[in-house]
């Protein structure tokens, strides 16, 4: 069914970090669902900002939602950002695309390996081949607790032991690659760097402005030209180990100045932190945690949305 009247804004619904928990998903999508007019929202352009599995129990579960969903709302636009978590599940089950300049993956590994020992670099069948940041997510982590979160470490220090466990194998076991079915390889394979529309609709005070908008899990980084980064992640170059634009913090939290000459969005999740402010918006207030809700935000309202909103219908 499209849009009845052409000139009203689609409707855009940027989902946040989902980290596993296929309950928190379920109970958002329902909630977006029942909130959003019905052919705003069977229309919709849908942003999911990326970190799909680790910390939470059901990334298997999470990973079939999301692949069901062109087939359930055939007429909606899913783009399904990598978050940094994402990307190192796909370096271990190897399914990055190789280095665009010819290198391998281990190169990369040297320029860290002053961390091996203290993260426990996973060292199991195909470690030689893997890109550094699948070794660091199917590692064993050797101190058990994470200061700054103030949580105890699940197996690595991307907390991937759950994930493992949603396919049926142990933390830290090359079974893995096998375990993962050949559509969520797909899955992790195909997952975009960055996405960008030329014209989106948010409400503000002075009516509804148009702008350009681009979603990238954490944010583009400061004082680096904002095409070039564009490119380089369009490009998803994975000679880079560890990307910026993926797993930064603050070097990736403001929109970069070049970019206020023409309104742009820039739409993160990763921060663990719901923050908008103007037109930068990040919508990660769930971080993965068990009891923090996941959120959206959907333009042009900026109206925010969790799973834990109780709505009656």
């Amino acid at each position: 069914m499209s849009n009845s009247n052409p000139t009203k804004p689609r409707t855009v619904c940027c989902i946040g970090d989902i980290h596993g928990y296929i309950s928190k998903l379920q109970n958002l999508w329902t909630n977006l669902e029942t909130l959003i007019d019905p052919s705003d929202f069977n229309s919709a352009l849908i942003i999911f900002l990326g970190d799909y599995c680790d910390r939470g129990p059901n990334t298997r579960q999470v990973i079939d939602f999301l692949l069901s969903l062109p087939t359930k709302y055939p007429n909606q636009t899913h783009v399904l950002l990598s978050g940094n978590h994402d990307l190192a599940f796909a370096g271990f089950v190897g399914v990055l695309p190789e280095p665009r300049n010819g290198a391998d993956f281990k190169e990369g590994c040297k320029e860290y390996e002053q961390n091996e020992e203290r993260e426990g670099w996973f060292k199991g069948e195909g470690y030689e081949r893997m890109h550094l940041q699948g070794r660091r997510w199917g590692g064993h982590i050797k101190v058990k607790f994470n200061a700054v979160k103030g949580t105890e470490y699940k197996g690595s220090i991307y907390d991937a032991a759950p994930t493992f466990e949603s396919y049926g194998v142990p933390h830290g076991s090359a079974d893995l690659v096998k375990a993962v079915p050949d559509d969520h390889k797909k899955f992790l394979a195909d997952m975009v760097w960055v996405h960008e529309e030329d014209d989106v609709c948010v409400e503000s005070e002075d009516g509804i402005k148009h702008c350009k908008l681009i979603a990238v899990h954490a944010g583009l980084e400061k004082g680096k030209n904002v095409d070039e980064q564009l490119i380089f992640l369009k490009a998803r170059d994975t000679q880079v180990s560890k990307v910026e634009a993926l797993s930064g913090r603050k070097n990736v939290w403001d929109i970069p100045e070049e970019l206020a000459e023409k309104p742009t969005i820039v739409v993160s999740g990763h921060h663990g932190k719901l923050h908008v402010d103007g037109l930068r918006l990040i919508i990660d207030e769930g971080g993965g945690y068990e009891n923090k809700p996941v959120a959206a935000i959907v333009l042009p309202s900026m109206k925010i949305i969790r799973d834990t909103d109780n709505l009656v219908k």
